[in-house]
């Protein structure tokens, strides 16, 4: 188990609140699951997918060229389960 903290909880407009050590790098407006369990209540943080940035990737290639809006529709087309065009599609 780790650190033990102790928190109050407040009234927040018509809500109750409960605010959190800055201890435990919590970020302001970071989604946490909240569980009721037999004796008591358990806080996790709700695992974000990490982004990547690309910022800086379009300059190192200068012979890449963003794909035009007409192109990026795909066409709707039935597969089989090993990924093969079925027959009706022709």
């Amino acid at each position: 188990m780790g650190e033990e903290y102790r928190a109050r909880i407040f009234k927040s407009g018509n809500s109750l609140a409960l605010r959190l050590p800055k201890a435990l790098g919590l970020k302001e407006g970071a989604e946490v699951v909240l569980r009721e369990e037999r004796r008591g209540f358990s806080v996790e943080p709700v695992d974000s997918e990490e982004k990547i940035d690309l910022t800086g990737i379009a300059g190192a290639l200068p012979w890449l060229k963003p794909v035009p809006p007409e192109d990026r529709e795909l066409e709707e087309r039935e597969l089989d389960w090993e990924g093969r065009k079925l027959r009706r599609d022709g």
